[in-house]
């Protein structure tokens, strides 16, 4: 993959001992050194970047402190690398087996395919070639990962993973981490093989689902859907930091990193709201009331709102046409800006923004739909899919690099 500009940064993560249940964790940090990480392009222009975070070794440089989401912020970023894929959405059809997939210019299905058991979620890999469709295999153990070229949209031989509720990246892309939900363990496995190299217990975190990265990749925050809690893991030396249990709820979904790399988003489907989390020091700030059954987090293009799925119950398999909405928060003020109820009600999850920012794109969850949403007006179109549709992605996305989930981008 080619990037606008060449940096490698290399350095030291000190050590972090475990901790548990209530104890925060201060945060750790590398100092960095130039050197290059890719060839660039004869039309692209190498500038060298002086980052104000010391990022972990092999980690792409924070090119802005104030916005680690600066290069994934329009068309414009897209990698160049990208430049024949299809543009399409995927949506994993959890009880469907299958993975629909949408023209964005028609809005129509135009291909419907079966993977394995259970998929949860369509996952951009860290170097941008695959699209890794996530088969947990809900209460079996014949777990998988369905490969997706996204040249041609189509799926490829799966390979056998034990658990694949979610997925990560760490931010050096050295390491897939693959969330093992039902056993409270996070897997680090080779980005491309999926051959395991290590693994993380998380006893406390029953339901162990979604994460975010520090803006130095030192550190990711995991949240425990089942248990109130959330999990600080050190992305380097693979280990558990420390457990914070959330002061009210109990059921916490997606998790956010600020644009600073500081400051948290966690949604809670049972708290109606969104809990604001010092990352460094792991305690809460502050909460956001969004809307019934809070549950996905997205920021914006230009970085200065959040997009939030309010999937309008508490119960995890939730009834047809609930009071779902999207709020839209503004970050510089942590407070909701809009609110967008579901027309005939509706249950928005999962998704992402289009390349261009117009278009939040969500799963409808129980009611076997995605949700095309104009970020302008707030108007709404429905769109038939499979049978409960869970993490879909939305295909090509600006970025250097993805750190995984529904392709969160930097």
């Amino acid at each position: 993959m080619r990037f606008r500009f060449s940096l490698l940064t290399a350095g030291v993560l000190l050590a972090a001992s475990s901790a548990y249940a209530q104890q925060t964790v201060p945060a750790q940090t590398s100092k960095a050194v130039s050197a290059p990480v890719a060839t660039p392009s004869s039309e692209q222009v190498v500038k060298p970047v002086v980052s104000e975070v010391h990022t972990i070794p092999g980690m792409p440089p924070v090119v802005d402190a104030h916005n680690i989401y600066s290069e994934a912020s329009g068309p414009d970023k897209i990698s160049p690398a990208l430049a024949h894929d299809l543009e399409r959405i995927y949506v994993p059809n959890l009880r469907g087996n299958s993975v629909s997939v949408i023209n964005p210019k028609t809005y129509k299905v135009v291909d419907t395919f079966p993977v394995g058991r259970s998929p949860q979620h369509v996952v951009p890999s860290w170097d941008l070639r695959t699209l890794w469709v996530t088969n947990n295999s809900e209460g079996h153990t014949d777990g998988s990962l369905t490969p997706i070229n996204p040249l041609t949209g189509k799926p490829g031989k799966a390979f056998a993973v034990d658990d694949p509720y979610n997925m990560y990246f760490t931010p050096d892309g050295r390491d897939a981490i693959v969330v093992a939900e039902a056993h409270r363990r996070l897997d680090f496995r080779d980005p491309h093989t999926m051959v395991l190299k290590g693994s993380v217990e998380a006893p406390l975190c029953e339901g162990i689902n979604h994460a975010a990265f520090s803006a130095d990749g030192s550190y990711a925050i995991f949240t425990c859907e089942f248990g109130r809690y959330l999990a600080k893991v050190d992305t380097v030396n693979r280990k558990l930091l420390g457990m914070l249990k959330l002061s009210k709820g109990g059921m916490p979904q997606d998790v956010l990193a600020a644009p600073d790399g500081h400051k948290f988003y966690v949604a809670d489907m049972h708290a109606d709201g969104v809990f604001i989390i010092n990352g460094d020091t792991f305690k809460e700030t502050g909460f956001i009331p969004t809307g019934a059954g809070t549950h996905g987090l997205y920021p914006s293009r230009d970085a200065t709102k959040l997009y939030v799925a309010n999937r309008g119950s508490h119960m995890v398999h939730g009834p047809r046409h609930s009071q779902g909405s999207v709020a839209v928060v503004d970050v510089a003020t942590d407070k909701v800006i809009k609110l967008w109820p579901i027309p005939g009600g509706g249950s928005p999850d999962m998704g992402n923004v289009s390349a261009d920012g117009k278009v939040l794109w969500l799963s409808g969850r129980f009611d076997d739909v995605v949700y095309a949403i104009d970020l302008k007006t707030g108007k709404m179109r429905q769109i038939p899919v499979g049978a409960e549709p869970h993490g879909l992605t939305v295909w090509p996305q600006p970025g250097r690099y993805s750190i995984g989930h529904t392709g969160i981008m930097r």
